[in-house]
């Protein structure tokens, strides 16, 4: 496991290739990587940005406009078929999104759409070998922003991402872990294969309906059992990076001090555990 700079944390004041260059200067081994402009720069020169600057690539956002109508999907559908071998080819073969835990729609006909929707994604990238992972939300407050309720529990989000292919499981953030519901054990039954990437962070003691997905603290400074997460990921082997996403905490800081800030708290998380960090 290895820490990463996700570009949340920073309020998203830092572009490509300042990012990433942040992230060196300030002591991240990883990065999250911004797909266009990665794209316009090319494979070799992304490759030698990372590699000069001793950075491992994470995790990449998937460029697929899945929540809109048929027109939408199947036109960034197309760019994937670019984007996938592009991931692939710098090392990231890792692409992550989240699915909103209410909708318009109903449940069984959301779900429908995004079995099909995700199944044409996850066969493309399989061609490149690039995993996919399905973020669940877990607060309240997102469950209920629409009539229906989706998939919200990570166990049913798991089941829906075997549906979708051999190459899709979890972005498991510790945030929506949380306030899901979830466990470490739940961690080891999904199992290596299907935890895609990590989202670090931490929450405050607040009941439910107070909660608010923008309110978030750094690792180790709230309640969630990040020791318990953290040995259940140890448990089934993850190798992969944990991007730190701290949203509203550090917005009076600089990009710099927030970075910092960021690597700092997470370390210390990790050291209590045993993990090298």
């Amino acid at each position: 496991m290895f820490l990463a700079l996700n570009s949340v944390l920073l309020g998203g004041r830092v572009p490509w290739p300042e990012f990433p260059k942040l992230a060196a200067k300030v002591g991240y081994p990883g990065v999250d990587v911004m797909l266009k402009p990665a794209m316009q720069a090319g494979v070799k020169a992304t490759r030698e940005l990372l590699s000069g600057l001793h950075l491992k690539p994470a995790a990449i956002d998937l460029p697929v406009e899945f929540r809109k109508d048929d027109a939408a999907f199947k036109q960034t559908l197309a760019g994937l078929e670019d984007s996938a071998p592009f991931a692939a080819a710098i090392g990231c073969p890792r692409m992550v999104t989240y699915i909103m835990p209410s909708s318009d729609k109903p449940k069984d006909e959301l779900r429908r759409l995004y079995k099909q929707r995700f199944t044409e994604i996850a066969n493309i990238l399989a061609r490149s070998h690039v995993r996919l992972g399905l973020e669940f939300l877990g607060p309240l407050h997102l469950r209920r922003a629409f009539p229906n309720e989706f998939i919200w529990r990570m166990p049913d989000m798991l089941e829906f991402a075997k549906e979708c292919g051999s190459n899709v499981g979890l972005l498991l953030d510790a945030w929506h872990w949380h306030h899901a519901g979830a466990t470490p054990e739940d961690i080891v039954r999904a199992g290596k294969d299907r935890i895609v990437h990590v989202h670090f962070d931490d929450a405050a003691p607040l009941p439910p309906e107070k909660v608010k997905d923008n309110e978030r603290l750094l690792p180790g400074e709230g309640v969630i059992n990040l020791q318990g997460l953290l040995g259940a990921l140890k448990k089934i082997g993850y190798e992969d990076a944990l991007s730190v996403e701290v949203f509203g905490r550090l917005k009076d800081k600089t990009p710099e001090e927030a970075a910092r800030m960021g690597l700092e708290y997470s370390r210390a998380v990790l050291q209590k555990a045993g993990i090298a960090a």
